[in-house]
């Protein structure tokens, strides 16, 4: 288990980027693939992006594809998600957490508070 906190969230236009990131506590922290998650309002938590433990490996949602870049830094225990082309529909919620595989987003630790992303029209 580690301990997640998410930043980096905020108000943007259509069109702008945001960067996120997620700290992480834990000295564990290199062994775990990382994903970001987004919770828009009154829907479901869906899994967006995916990172390797290595950071080779990456999977995007299609909804994301092309537009959003994950990233990890285990020198700092962070995992960023850089937001480009942001759309009003990218507006949600966002949080990060340990994944069982990449392109499956089954979340293993607890989640943290996350940070609220929204784009305007």
């Amino acid at each position: 288990q580690v301990q997640l906190v998410e930043s980096g969230g905020g108000m943007v236009q259509a069109g702008g980027s945001l960067r996120l990131s997620c700290a992480a506590s834990g000295r564990t922290f290199s062994r775990y693939n990382m994903g970001w998650f987004r919770q828009p309002p009154g829907k479901e938590r869906d899994f967006v992006a995916g990172i390797g433990w290595t950071g080779v490996g990456t999977y995007y949602a299609d909804s994301v594809k092309g537009r959003f870049t994950i990233s990890r830094d285990n020198a700092k225990n962070t995992v960023y998600l850089q937001m480009n082309s942001l759309k009003p529909e990218d507006t949600a919620v966002y949080y990060c957490n340990t994944i069982r595989t990449i392109g499956v987003g089954t979340p293993l630790s607890d989640w943290g508070q996350g940070t609220q992303v929204t784009v305007s029209s």
